[in-house]
């Protein structure tokens, strides 16, 4: 059974044994039901405390799923990735030149005729000024470069595709524009979808009228980057990887522009994911003419977790605050719903009802509150599902990928939220129950 199948199972067996206790109470469930619809406005004001804690805590949830997702889908398993030896991120990490090709020529890589399938990559993260900006907008960002040496064979390494209508850039990596001066040459580039639509929003309204596509930069649009121009080439269909977040250019072009000559990382393809994890292990142990460290891309990747763990770790410290708010929001609305019904509770007593049935009867209508906030709660942190975020997949401080993400709400983050909203029902209107439930019957009476 999987996480969400786990979760939603967990969910179940709660409220299947508080239906239990209901059933073994004895006490018609009607009668709590009308003691919450008399007490609405305490009731309604309960279960959106609950409704405010869930809905935060899924949206939460859903960044971090989709940061998983992302690390999870990014790289192709019969892929090796080369960088230098101690290198645990490509922005650390510089190859020399004289090593690359008897690297790629080791057996195991996959050849096309007499071109080994290896992709010789630079990969560059840059500060750039955005000018003149839309108001509420950033003025700079950190824009990731990955300069490559043959597009189509890189992308082929990758799995990547254009979108109709674009092109790899050329062999020379530049080209002149009409509009621009004549002196000057634009930079060519392809972008991943996810950046396309962070750099269109940089675009004033008044300034894309007339563009081919008015919610994300697209093939032949101009990006400004200091005193260079980028001119789109291409978009490639990158959702759901980090690739998403990348423009790509020719190596030899942005490598020196940016102080970055050397290779950072080489990406060998293979026959399988078995060969793949073999042809590592070989650079890792036996190889000698380099100090290089290799992983399979799916290694790599997951590695680049060091954020999501902080950042899961963050929420569930917010999330245990938020959850005390709503114990004590809970408690408060229970002890005095008991303080106005102490006859209630003589009269039930005196009829025969046991101390834990009280309790119980007590106990059910903190948890329908709950199960009111959980719902609507997990109804409003749904809508988070699919909305996009920026955000660093990282394995250490230091390095890391500046990505756009897509949020994910499944399942088992509903599941959490609802556990958590029965829980903090459970918990809350313990206490209070208990004290109605030791009321004794004359005192009630009096």
């Amino acid at each position: 059974m999987d996480r969400d199948g786990q979760v939603l199972a967990v969910v179940v067996g709660v409220v299947a044994a508080c239906a239990l206790l209901v059933w073994l109470a004895q006490i018609p469930l009607k009668y709590n039901i009308r003691n919450l619809k008399v007490r609405w406005p305490t009731t309604v004001l309960t279960a959106l405390a609950f409704t405010l804690v869930v809905a935060l805590l899924t949206v939460m949830l859903a960044f971090v799923n989709g940061m998983k997702a992302l690390s999870e889908s990014s790289g192709r398993d019969n892929n090796v990735l080369i960088l230098s030896e101690g290198s645990t991120d490509e922005s650390f990490s510089n190859l020399g030149f004289s090593d690359i090709g008897d690297i790629e020529r080791q057996p195991g890589v996959l050849r096309d005729g007499d071109q080994p399938l290896c992709s010789h990559e630079t990969y560059i993260v840059i500060n750039q000024p955005i000018e003149d900006p839309p108001p509420g907008r950033q003025k700079r960002r950190f824009l990731q470069v990955r300069g490559l040496d043959d597009a189509q064979v890189s992308a082929r390494v990758h799995g990547m595709e254009l979108f109709p209508g674009g092109e790899w850039f050329s062999a020379g990596g530049v080209r002149k524009l009409a509009e621009l001066d004549e002196d000057f040459s634009a930079i060519e580039v392809v972008v991943g979808e996810g950046i396309a639509r962070e750099l269109g929003q940089d675009r004033r309204p008044e300034k894309i009228q007339g563009a081919t596509n008015t919610a994300r930069i697209d093939v032949g649009d101009v990006v400004s980057l200091g005193n260079r121009r980028f001119v789109v080439v291409g978009v490639m269909k990158s959702a759901g990887t980090t690739f998403d977040s990348e423009v790509w250019a020719k190596r030899s072009v942005v490598g020196p522009l940016f102080g970055k000559e050397s290779y950072t990382s080489l990406v060998l393809q293979t026959d399988d994911a078995r060969a793949a994890e073999s042809l590592a292990n070989y650079f890792n142990t036996e190889y000698t003419k380099a100090s290089v460290q290799a992983y399979t891309e799916p290694v790599y990747f997951r590695s680049l977790g060091e954020t999501n763990r902080q950042f899961l770790v963050g929420i569930i410290f917010v999330a245990a605050v938020m959850a005390v708010g709503g114990v004590m929001g809970v408690m408060n609305t229970m002890f005095a719903a008991i303080s106005q019904r102490i006859r209630d509770i003589g009269v039930m007593r005196l009829l025969g009802f046991q101390r834990w049935r009280i309790l119980v009867s007590f106990l059910v209508e903190s948890i329908l509150i709950s199960i009111l906030g959980g719902i609507l709660g997990c109804a409003l942190g749904y809508l988070a599902n699919g909305w996009t975020a920026n955000s660093i997949l990282s394995s250490g401080p230091g390095g890391g990928k500046f990505v756009v993400l897509r949020l994910v709400v499944d399942g088992g983050i509903l599941g959490i939220g609802m556990l958590v909203s029965l829980s903090m029902g459970i918990v809350g209107g313990l206490l209070p129950a208990w004290s109605g439930m030791r009321k004794r019957p004359l005192e009630s009476m009096k």
